[in-house]
């Protein structure tokens, strides 16, 4: 399986890079940084195309069936929909479809992408922490389930709901959720004027209808299975907390951005840290990209289904470069994009 690091088994992002350098900055390019997206991106046929035209991609999927013990890879492929929506399914398989586009560039590039820093949305943090060789794709496939079991049980205990809310200040929408209860809080900081509220539904009902009141420009219900991210996932926090310990952590070979705090994840204690205290915190994407951004980053990549992160960093950075990539063809683009930017880079510093 091809990883994109100094290791064939547990690294993917790291070292020298041939032509390319990590965090290499010429006078007309600047740095680049890959990101992964979390729960909501999932759609049937995901990597598909990738794993029939990409021996790499192919080999992540068949890992993942074998570690898991089921054939992720037909549920990625064929659905059903509503089964792929299914937390415990939806996070595994989110994983390994972003991994699998990664695997693929890096095959079709013949090198490593040349990243100064990775980051994920969410359950993309353990992506882009298996990308920077912080964990092992094994030890990630069963956490990860582990994980989207706890959060569905979780959920099914005491269910509760998602609201995203488009167009007030990040405190206004504190505020309110402070005036409703203790059982809705402000999950998601996903970029300027857009976030996400999380907690009990009844709750999140009345700080919807608050912030309506107060001017939102849109409140829009997300079809998801539970509050993640707020109070009600604490049983899950804590029960997850037993597999948080019992994972193999390496320090990152280069710099993570986490969700809990934003900031730069260099350590493998920093990591472990951030990975107890995700589920019950908010995600923190704003100040993740603006951290990646006060390092020179100007160039994203992500890589995985959907274009999620793609509209929220261009609202939190507007001037940013951003590609998506989550097929055969998003990938082929990518390795166009990324060696034009090579080319410039190699112009600039002759």
């Amino acid at each position: 399986m091809l990883r994109l690091g100094v290791t064939s088994a547990e690294v993917r992002l790291g070292g020298e890079l041939g032509a390319y350098r990590i965090g290499s900055v010429g006078r007309g390019v600047g740095k680049l940084a890959v990101v992964f997206p979390g729960q909501g991106s999932q759609v049937v046929g995901m990597g598909q195309r990738l794993a029939a035209t990409s021996p790499a991609a192919r080999e992540v999927f068949a890992r993942a069936d074998e570690v898991l013990g089921y054939s992720l890879s037909r549920l990625c492929f064929a659905g059903p929909a509503e089964e792929l929506r299914q937390t415990h399914y939806a996070q595994p398989a989110l994983l390994v479809a972003s991994l699998a586009a990664l695997d693929a560039l890096t095959e079709m590039m013949g090198a490593r992408p040349p990243a100064a820093a990775v980051a994920g949305h969410s359950l993309g943090e353990y992506t882009a922490l298996v990308a920077a060789g912080a964990l092992a794709l094994d030890d990630t496939l069963r956490a990860v389930q582990r994980r989207g079991e706890l959060m569905a049980r979780a959920a099914r205990s005491e269910p509760g709901t998602m609201v995203a809310v488009l167009g007030l200040a990040d405190r206004l929408v504190e505020e309110i959720c402070a005036t409703v209860s203790g059982q809705v809080v402000v999950a998601n900081y996903n970029a300027p004027g857009q976030v996400v509220i999380s907690g009990a539904s009844a709750h999140v009902a009345r700080a919807a209808e608050q912030c309506r009141a107060a001017g939102a420009r849109r409140v829009v219900p997300l079809p998801v299975g539970g509050a993640f991210h707020s109070p009600l996932m604490r049983m899950a926090a804590d029960e997850f907390c037993a597999t948080v310990e019992e994972l193999r952590i390496e320090s990152p070979r280069i710099p993570v951005v986490g969700n809990v705090t934003g900031g730069l994840l260099g350590r493998a204690d920093e990591v472990r840290e951030d990975l107890r205290a995700q589920l019950r915190s908010p995600v923190r994407w704003t100040a993740s990209v603006q951290t990646l951004a006060d390092r020179g980053v100007d160039h994203f990549l992500e890589l995985g289904p959907g274009q999620v992160l793609r509209g929220l960093i261009g609202r939190t950075l507007p001037t940013a470069t951003v590609h998506s990539a989550g097929d055969d063809l998003g990938v082929l683009t990518a390795v166009e994009w990324l060696n034009m930017r090579n080319d410039v880079h190699i112009r600039d510093v002759e």
